[in-house]
């Protein structure tokens, strides 16, 4: 019987508590943007481009917020990251034309993008490699609790008008960035990028992953950087880009462009029914998010990988197939245990590649670009599927896009110290 493992570090709840206020808050206006859109009286695609303007943000500067957290540290990234969206949130609630609220939006992607990836960064420096999957687990769960507890809250709002909600979540961002400033602060590390004591002496990876001695430093105390091309060279990175795409696109994007029409298109159930179909992929995630960050802290990274994507690919194919409400439901679950199972253990795996004793930036914000990409592109290719072959290609190809990720899988190797050869 193995040692019992020490708790996460008490910085790590910090970071949990920030993302569930981000997404409890974002849970909150996710419902309400499209509608206050349309408010503007220019159609369905015009409203239907705000809500794709924050993805496109944050896609497109992805590279630049990597290299800032190379640069400036992560706890300084993520804090701007907060208040960027936070000030573009209380500019949305302000918005005046439909232009405004165009750009407003658009622009907090760019914050977005920043905290999304400095947390993956600090989550690498704060935790040891038997500790990372526990740790990307909480902070998932975090962000899938918030997103379904937010429309709740969302709800009891609907009286105080469409813009109200955008001013909470912004003093919500606000209070995040507060409780993460001053939390930190006391690292100095998180800012200089200084060597970290603890750092585990096998956690340079694989020989594959790239020597830190190939990296350039980013100053007199900064750790190395670790180079994009140093991470390509790993199997297991190479195939965490592949997963990310393959998520963002079924996980992320498809799953909000066709469940709920497919139960109103396809099953003839009522328009009620098609929200809690969304519910029950996030809550089968949230399952399995919850129980895989231990196990795979144990027994590795790749066989939750391999698992959940398997999981999650077929089940989206058969959902095209489904005949009735409650087939529909069980094999939507069964791919938000897969999507769950997929996570935790990828972004773990990410982080043994980059190990604690370099800075990862330009490395994780490929990763979020990767995720980004299958977000933008599942919604547009799956709408175009539906109109030109029906629902059943649409999933047939969104699970095809998930398994052709299993396979690159099947050639990543294993990342976790204590179960390599």
């Amino acid at each position: 019987m193995s040692a019992r493992r020490p708790p996460l570090p008490a910085d790590i709840w910090v970071l949990v508590s920030a993302a569930f206020i981000v997404a409890i808050g974002y849970g909150i206006i996710a419902p309400i943007l499209p509608q206050f859109a349309a408010s503007f009286d220019l159609g369905v695609t015009a409203a239907s481009i705000v809500v794709s303007s924050f993805a496109f943000f944050r896609l497109v500067f992805a590279p630049a917020g990597g290299r800032l957290i190379d640069t400036l540290g992560e706890r300084r990234v993520y804090v701007a990251g907060l208040l960027i969206v936070a000030a573009s949130t209380y500019a949305v609630a302000a918005a005046q034309t439909y232009w405004q609220l165009l750009l407003f939006r658009g622009l907090g992607g760019i914050g977005s993008t920043m905290f999304t990836v400095s947390a993956m960064a600090l989550i690498i420096r704060l935790t040891p490699s038997d500790s990372r999957g526990r740790a990307s687990s909480a902070y998932a769960s975090s962000f899938l609790f918030g997103n379904i507890l937010g429309p709740v809250v969302g709800g009891l709002l609907a009286g105080l008008g469409m813009r109200i909600p955008f001013v909470i979540y912004a003093t919500g961002l606000l209070l995040a960035a507060a409780v993460v400033w001053f939390r930190l602060e006391r690292q100095p590390q998180l800012d200089s990028g200084g060597p970290d004591a603890d750092a585990e002496a096998g956690e340079t990876a694989a020989p594959e992953a790239g020597e830190p001695a190939a990296a350039s430093a980013t100053g007199s105390e900064a750790l190395p950087r670790m180079r994009f091309r140093d991470a390509w060279r790993d199997s297991a990175y190479r195939a965490s880009l592949g997963s990310a795409v393959a998520v963002g696109w079924a996980a992320m994007g498809a799953r909000i462009a066709l469940y709920p029409l497919f139960v109103v298109a396809v099953l003839g159930a009522d328009e009620r029914v098609s929200g809690i179909a969304l519910t029950v992929f996030a809550l089968g995630m949230a399952v399995s998010v919850t129980v895989v960050g231990r196990l795979t802290d144990t027994w590795g990274r790749r066989p939750f990988v391999l698992v959940g994507l398997f999981v999650l690919g077929t089940a989206t194919v058969a959902v095209g197939y489904s005949g009735s409400v409650w087939v529909f439901f069980g094999l939507t679950l069964l791919a938000g245990l897969g999507g769950g199972l997929v996570n935790p253990a990828v972004q773990a795996s990410v982080g043994d590649v980059i190990g604690r004793e370099r800075s990862g930036g330009t490395v994780l914000s490929r990763f979020q670009m990767a995720m980004d990409v299958g977000a933008i592109a599942g919604p547009v290719v799956s709408g175009a599927l539906v109109d030109a072959f029906g629902y059943d290609w649409a999933f047939l190809v969104t699970g095809l896009v998930v398994i052709v990720a299993w396979l690159l899988w099947l050639r990543g190797r294993e990342t976790l110290p204590a179960r390599q050869g």
